[in-house]
């Protein structure tokens, strides 16, 4: 977290964050997640270690959430520390920021291709390039295996 500090929107950069959902404590459920995530409209902060031990993630400027659409703000981002941290931001080419039912957790997109999906029992996911964030593939495969998953809200 503190390597992020930076990347953050300044009115965010002193506040306490604390761990709101975590698979090692609350289990593998997107459903779980959702219940956990935070007051909506509460930044939240979902980091991922798979497992070939990479670890990256999303900043989100609004609880993750079940959503009939997309929702967020350009303040969203991806980033992935392989070995340092990039942080890839919003492009400004769609407001593809994040999308959830109980089956799918989706963030950025255009052409069919997300820059993360997670799946219902959060045991898979994936990356691809995606228009939101012209991103890299945030992990070393583009499907992977979730080793441990954590969400961060603000105290």
């Amino acid at each position: 977290l503190p390597q992020l500090g930076t990347h953050l929107p300044p009115r965010l950069t002193q506040q306490p964050w604390r761990l709101l959902y975590c698979t090692r404590r609350d289990g593998f459920s997107l459903r779980t997640l959702y219940r956990c995530g935070g007051q909506p409209g509460c930044p939240a902060l979902l980091l991922i270690r798979d497992t070939e031990a990479q670890a990256f993630g999303v900043f989100s400027a609004s609880s993750i959430h079940c959503s009939n659409g997309f929702y967020g703000t350009g303040e969203t981002f991806l980033f992935s520390f392989s070995p340092e941290l990039k942080v890839f931001r919003w492009t400004g080419r769609n407001n593809f920021f994040m999308k959830g039912d109980v089956d799918l957790l989706m963030v950025g997109g255009g052409s069919g291709r997300f820059g993360l999906w997670l799946d219902g029992d959060l045991r898979r996911g994936g990356s691809h390039p995606c228009e939101t964030f012209d991103n890299e593939t945030l992990s070393p495969r583009d499907e992977f295996c979730i080793q441990d998953l954590e969400v961060w809200g603000l105290a």
